[in-house]
């Protein structure tokens, strides 16, 4: 895949009681900014300022239930008819992504059933078309929206 430039995305950023925190516009809070945190809200910039995602058709961190079990999943973008088109799931910079991340993004996926895949951990992204469930094609870039 070719890479995504996150370094010029620039983060809302405050000091709160010492702990530093980003301002997520989509849930409308400050948010401690973790590695994964910082990981997500990039990736959310940079979908819609530089790619032109929807605001309104992402959701972060939102709980499904798998299995009987509550789960949260990173990012959804959903197409216009409100259906998901992508599943995103984000990992701190130092954590590799490795078949165990795909694995859970996979049981995501039962759940949700979206086109596309992504994989990110700040600086590997791997994002795949899986809307022909036996034939998984891995892009170089990620899908405009023009749904």
């Amino acid at each position: 895949m070719r890479p995504i430039d996150l370094t010029r995305i620039e983060l809302p950023l405050q000091n709160e009681q010492g702990k530093l925190k980003v301002f997520d516009a989509l849930r409308k809070k400050w948010i401690i900014l973790t590695p994964e945190e910082h990981v997500r809200q990039s990736l959310i910039a940079y979908m819609i300022k530089e790619l032109h995602y929807p605001a309104a058709l992402i959701a972060v961190e939102k709980q499904i239930l798998i299995n009987n079990r509550s789960k949260r999943f990173d990012i959804v973008v959903f197409n216009s008819n409100h259906q998901p088109w992508m599943l995103v799931e984000c990992k701190s910079p130092e954590v590799d992504i490795t078949d165990k991340t795909l694995h859970q993004l996979l049981v995501y996926h039962r759940s949700l059933n979206c086109r596309y895949w992504m994989l990110s951990n700040g600086h590997q992204h791997f994002c795949a078309d899986a809307s022909l469930p036996n034939q998984i094609t891995w892009l170089q870039q990620l899908p405009a929206y023009n749904l």
